[in-house]
């Protein structure tokens, strides 16, 4: 008999921060390595050093690139980890970008609030520099998907399709015979740009996300909604302004635009993507066409109906354009990046029209726009809400609950344990009951740096 402890050190009782360590008796496994974002009460939890001993991490496996499953990395590094970071190599390939746009970002905000003088702390300083993420980009390791990989005598692991976003995977985990699951994000069954995603046949612990699992996806007319937007834009002579995760939102608003005017549904309106780890993120898709459905002809059409902006200064220029246009500009819950700064100067503009896309984690100003709020606090102001504020749900790239539900439908044995993370508490008792009353299952939903033992 041999004990394994599992520490949920992320996306436990939460959507984001996902960071699961695995002690076991042949070595030490972390799953992703994420960052907190949305209520202040985790961002702060980033700053912390992890409860653990980063040094005694063998190797971190990541599902997917995205920065709340990403963003941690470099600081693990700096806490002494100096394992292998494996992934497929779209994921690493994603995640290398999201570092150091991350990395900048932080380096610059600190730089913006020493200048202005809003940090609490003196000096502010970045959650991580360029440098450090350097370092940890420089332990990537590319593996291919489908293919068992020892660790050990006693562990061996896979990666396996899971749609979501590009390069993204669920991992299996086989540790002295038992089969650890590790869902990752769920993509959709229908997506335009990627293949529904692959199910686990067994799973004896599963680590299931729970983002929507209480919720099913409206079922939205996505074009026509688009097109009102569009013609109001017009009509007012606006700015259409689209808050937009790099990875896959992006890539997938542009071929929804591109769509649109091929189909003559909406005029020839100046499209802006003000995102240089979006442009970046293009050309994955170039390099690993296998991995989406995209072909390279559509694909160029697509990259070419659109202005893609790389500098601060072609930023001031867009904003200064009076034309009614498009912009769809990082982050994608309004947490940061450049659409603060369209924001900054049409946020209070009757004429704007703000589209909020997917998820919106608790304590984002996404979520605050969402629910009506009348003004948002950022760059040391609050500033007056007059834009309308628009949403689209159904464009996400998470599985609803149906479609979580339905990924589990090929599981053959039952689970001794499912674990629901990656959730917020309302989601996840919801979805426990449903996986309860439709399965039958033992059902867990883990606290914030909870340790669980497992005895195989």
């Amino acid at each position: 008999m041999a004990t394994v402890k599992i520490h949920f050190l992320g996306a436990a009782g939460t959507v984001t921060g996902s960071k699961y360590y695995l002690e076991t008796p042949a070595m030490n496994i972390m799953i992703d390595c994420g960052m907190f974002q949305g209520l202040k009460e985790l961002r702060l939890q980033n700053w912390q050093p992890l409860p653990i001993q980063a040094d005694k991490i063998g190797v971190v496996l990541l599902t997917h690139g995205h920065l709340d499953h990403t963003g941690y990395l470099p600081r693990l590094v700096k806490e002494g980890f100096k394992g292998q970071i494996i992934g497929t190599a779209p994921t690493l390939s994603i995640a290398a970008i999201i570092l150091r746009d991350s990395a900048k970002i932080h380096e610059e905000e600190a730089e913006q609030a020493n200048k202005m003088g809003y940090s609490s702390h003196d000096p502010a300083l970045p959650f991580y520099t360029l440098k450090e993420a350097e370092k940890a980009i420089d332990l990537f390791q590319a593996k291919e998907k489908d293919q068992w990989i020892s660790l050990s005598d006693t562990i061996q692991y896979r990666f396996r399709f899971n749609g979501h976003i590009i390069g993204a995977t669920f991992i299996e985990l086989e540790i002295l015979g038992k089969l650890f699951v590790f869902s990752g994000d769920i993509g959709r069954r229908e997506d335009a740009l990627m293949d529904a995603p692959d199910r686990p046949q067994w799973a004896d612990f599963l680590f299931l996300e729970s983002t929507y699992g209480n919720r099913l996806h409206p079922q939205e007319n996505v074009e026509e909604i688009v097109i009102g937007l569009v013609e109001r834009t017009v009509h007012e002579k606006g700015q259409l302004i689209i808050p937009s995760f790099a990875v896959e939102r992006l890539q997938s608003l542009i071929y929804l635009f591109w769509n649109l005017y091929k189909k003559n549904r909406i005029p020839n309106i100046p499209i802006f993507v003000d995102s240089p780890m979006g442009n970046n993120v293009l050309n994955v898709f170039e390099n690993y066409p296998q991995w989406h459905k995209l072909s390279m002809s559509d694909y160029r059409a697509m990259c070419n109906h659109v202005n893609i902006i790389t500098s601060f200064k072609d930023t001031w220029k867009t904003i200064d354009d009076p034309r009614p246009k498009i912009v769809i500009a990082g982050s994608g819950m309004v947490t940061g990046g450049r659409v603060l700064t369209y924001l900054n100067q049409l946020i209070d503009e009757p004429a704007t029209t703000i589209l909020l896309v997917g998820y919106m984690a608790e304590g984002t100003r996404g979520r605050q726009l969402l629910e009506g709020a009348h003004e948002l606090k950022f760059f040391g102001k609050y500033h007056p809400v007059k834009a309308q504020v628009a949403h689209l749900e159904s464009l996400s790239a998470h599985a609803d609950q149906q479609e979580l539900l339905d990924w589990l439908k090929e599981i053959k044995n039952i689970p001794e344990k499912v674990f629901l993370i990656h959730g917020e508490p309302t989601a996840l008792d919801a979805f426990r009951s449903k996986i309860r009353d439709s399965y039958r299952w033992n059902v867990h939903i883990p606290k914030l740096f909870e340790v669980v033992e497992i005895v195989i």
